[in-house]
């Protein structure tokens, strides 16, 4: 008799999923108030706004995502409930909130933006876009409003450091590996590996609604020419820009394709929703295809393309439909602390903030 196989359980998205972090408001205003400290320290020293966090970019691309034809109903939902394509804008980027030299590892960055998106907003911010937040790791470092707040007072005393002593803490972080003890959880986003960004596997980190149930995103190399930039280490030469210069060239004659996956949560304890430091076990729920990203050859460093990226675009995971409503305290924090770095940014600039509902706002 052939045994009959059952789909896993997804979970069902309910309001009820997320539970508010005691103390929530509180922590959030610390947060933002780091934030905009954070922030005046960098205008200060660059006489420019730079975002608080993914400040440098290395490349703005003009793309499509294709939605995958025939997905399963679990797997068609939202902005992927049926096969057609979207323009995006895609940002490649590195993390902290002030410009670092490339040669020093640090976590990077992928934001799409898709355009031209339809459906019930999770804010009413008028907008038709639906932005998708990636960094090349997994998980946060500290998964909660709570361990975040921590975390940003270390970042703010990163700031104040010198590149020297990022350098012992990846030292320490690989003679900790060697011996086999655990790492502290900021010691091991710093010691990421230094490779070429393009062949990175980017991820959200945190959940978010996936139509009827919730999901991780995360974007992975598909053709062949990005694939094989997968763990390719920038050299230890390169310049402050190395990694910029490696986008503009393989631009210059290559076209690249991401697979965008869908990890669907399968179990709340072991897949939490407000606590983005644990990484959703693959073998309970795998990464399923839903799009493709695909990006042509083109110049993606421009004058005036980096400019409208850095300083009129803003990317957040609350530019999004309900359909796709972030999830947990992380990200509801990132509610207040994005709109509220990005209200700073444009004013410090003197630059008009705009959501673009068409890919031919992207200068060229």
């Amino acid at each position: 008799m052939t045994p009959v196989t059952t789909s896993p359980p997804y979970v069902r998205y309910q309001a009820d999923l997320e539970q508010s972090f005691p103390d929530e408001d509180e922590l959030v205003r610390q947060v933002v108030g780091t934030m905009e400290r954070a922030n005046r320290q960098v205008a200060a020293k660059h006489r420019h706004g730079l975002r608080d966090a993914h400040a440098k970019s290395h490349g703005i691309l003009a793309g499509e995502l294709h939605v995958e034809p025939g997905l399963p109903a679990h797997l068609a939902q939202g902005l992927f409930a049926a096969s057609r394509s979207y323009p995006v804008i895609v940002r490649f980027s590195t993390s902290p909130g002030h410009l670092r030299t490339d040669r020093v590892p640090a976590p990077r960055g992928m934001a799409i933006k898709v355009i031209g998106v339809d459906g019930p907003r999770a804010l009413d911010d008028g907008a038709t876009t639906q932005d998708f937040l990636l960094v090349n790791h997994p998980t946060l470092p500290f998964g909660t409003i709570g361990e975040y707040a921590e975390l940003q007072e270390a970042l703010e005393r990163q700031h104040r450091e010198s590149d020297l002593r990022q350098r012992s803490t990846r030292l320490v972080a690989r003679v900790l590996t060697r011996l086999r003890f655990p790492l502290p959880r900021i010691a091991e986003v710093l010691a990421t590996p230094n490779h070429h960004i393009l062949g990175e596997t980017f991820h959200s980190m945190a959940a978010l609604r996936y139509g009827d149930h919730v999901a991780k995103i995360s974007a992975a190399p598909l053709s062949e020419d990005v694939r094989a930039l997968s763990g390719r280490p920038v050299g230890r030469r390169a310049g402050d820009s190395a990694l910029r210069d490696l986008v503009a060239d393989f631009f210059a004659r290559h076209s690249a394709e991401y697979e965008v996956r869908a990890q669907l949560c399968v179990d709340v304890d072991r897949m939490p929703i407000e606590d983005a430091s644990v990484r959703w076990p693959e073998e309970l729920s795998p990464h399923h295809r839903v799009a493709v990203l695909h990006l042509p050859a083109q110049d993606p460093y421009s004058d005036a393309r980096r400019r409208y990226a850095d300083d009129v675009l803003s990317f957040n995971p609350w530019h999004a439909l309900e359909a796709h409503r972030p999830l947990g305290s992380i990200m509801r924090a990132r509610r207040v602390a994005y709109a509220r770095s990005s209200d700073f940014r444009h004013a410090v600039n003197g630059v008009q903030e705009r959501e673009p509902s068409s890919i031919d706002e992207l200068p060229a």
